[in-house]
């Protein structure tokens, strides 16, 4: 049986920005380690222009080794959620292979869920891909349910 060290969930800080990179590029390797680079420096540092500002929580071991991230928001409205309030988004959600099965990414959702009530949401929304079978069922295991299906298109103008 292996033994499984301890790991603590806590907002990024700009400190973190080469650790978190190379989890980012394995969760959305389409875009290069320097895209995400520059990407977490502004989040981190407050510089980035998005409407909403993106929480990233990370799981770190006892020796500080950041092993897993969520990154979460609000947005005004979600598929199948209430309309009248914000919803708390997962925008991203990972953890490294190696670390997987032990609590982990539970624990990352946990947080962002308690960041999302103190935020007046009552429900948490995510997507992932139609054929990313194992976040799905990590989805579900954790309480999420499907609300609907999409294909998302786009048109150059």
């Amino acid at each position: 049986m292996a033994v499984s060290t301890p790991f603590r969930v806590r907002l990024a800080n700009p400190s973190d920005v080469a650790a978190l990179a190379p989890l980012r590029t394995s969760l959305w390797p389409e875009s290069p380690i320097e895209h995400h680079q520059a990407e977490l420096s502004a989040i981190l540092d407050g510089t980035s222009k998005r409407v909403y500002p993106l929480y990233i929580f990370v799981a770190e071991e006892g020796d500080g080794t950041i092993v897993g991230f969520l990154e979460a928001n609000l947005r005004s409205t979600a598929d199948g959620c209430e309309e009248r309030l914000p919803v708390g988004y997962v925008e991203g959600w990972f953890v490294a292979e190696s670390c997987r099965a032990r609590g982990i990414g539970a624990t990352l959702l946990r947080a962002a869920e308690d960041w999302a009530r103190g935020q007046g949401c009552i429900e948490m929304a995510s997507d992932t891909a139609l054929d990313n079978f194992l976040s799905q069922r990590v989805h579900q295991a954790l309480g999420f349910t499907v609300c609907a299906r999409s294909v998302l298109y786009k048109k150059k103008l």
